[in-house]
């Protein structure tokens, strides 16, 4: 263990998907640890911008153009982070895109270009490092999964099924790449609120239903995640492989029953 087992300076963070949500949050949080972080996403637009608006901290953040739904680009975009900075130290698996709509009402393109992206282009980006990892005998990848993993949620099923694979990916590759020194690790949001969803949580019976099935009481905020992928990347859980944490605020924990404390049954034998 060394004298600071959490300490992040100088390592080579590479995160797909970066430019917002909960991959921007975890970005911003390993700069203000002093990593130097790369971040993709489609649009170089949105990178640029998301660059200049995010404080520096030891390092300024950078971006690589990347589609994870184009393995030529992975590769390229892998290629160039590598030949800026050497290695890669972490990886943070966050891009995906999600559609709802009831389960028959799915077409094959829709069904095909969420399991393309979510966990195909989360396998291929997971393959690329992968060999930079290997090669060097070091490294983490962290996945970003899904509470719909734990419990499907109706009218996402692709979704809830990319993310299902995407758990047994995080598995197998602990298994195959411990050897290697590579750690592959997941993290599972429970209800996040992102640019992306605020206007489904908008609904007051929706918040209502949140606040009854999650303990803590409150939607999630991407910064929520933000300490668990800091910890997965650190040396403080270099034991740590193969494991999906729950940052759901008690979520998955069980159901709660709309019964009133003073409901009380009594059995006679």
């Amino acid at each position: 263990m060394t004298a600071n087992p959490f300490n992040l300076e100088d390592n080579v963070v590479l995160v797909s998907g970066g430019s917002r949500g909960i991959g921007l949050a975890i970005a911003q949080s390993f700069i203000a640890q002093g990593a130097k972080v790369v971040i993709t996403g489609r649009s170089e637009k949105s990178l640029i911008e998301t660059c200049k608006n995010t404080p520096s901290g030891k390092y300024e953040m950078t971006y690589s153009v990347c589609d994870v739904a184009d393995q030529a680009l992975i590769k390229s975009c892998v290629a160039e982070v590598v030949e800026r900075h050497g290695r890669i130290d972490t990886l943070v698996n966050c891009a995906g895109i999600n559609q709802r709509k009831p389960a028959i009402d799915y077409t094959a393109d829709e069904f095909d270009a969420i399991i393309h992206i979510n966990l195909r282009g989360a396998f291929l980006i997971s393959q690329e490092v992968g060999k930079v990892m290997i090669a060097q005998g070091s490294g983490n990848q962290i996945n970003i999964d899904s509470f719909s993993t734990h419990s499907p949620l109706t009218n996402v099923i692709p979704y809830s099924m990319s993310k299902a694979g995407m758990g047994g990916m995080t598995r197998g590759l602990a298994l195959e790449w411990g050897k290697h020194g590579v750690r592959v690790n997941g993290i599972a949001p429970g209800f996040i609120l992102t640019d992306l969803n605020k206007e489904m949580w908008e609904d007051e019976n929706l918040q209502a239903w949140n606040k009854a099935v999650t303990p803590a009481k409150r939607m999630g905020t991407p910064s929520d995640l933000a300490g668990t992928a800091l910890f997965l990347a650190s040396p403080a859980a270099d034991f740590i492989s193969g494991q999906t944490i729950r940052v759901d605020g008690g979520l998955s924990a069980g159901l709660n029953w709309p019964i009133e404390k003073d409901f009380n049954i009594t059995l006679n034998e």
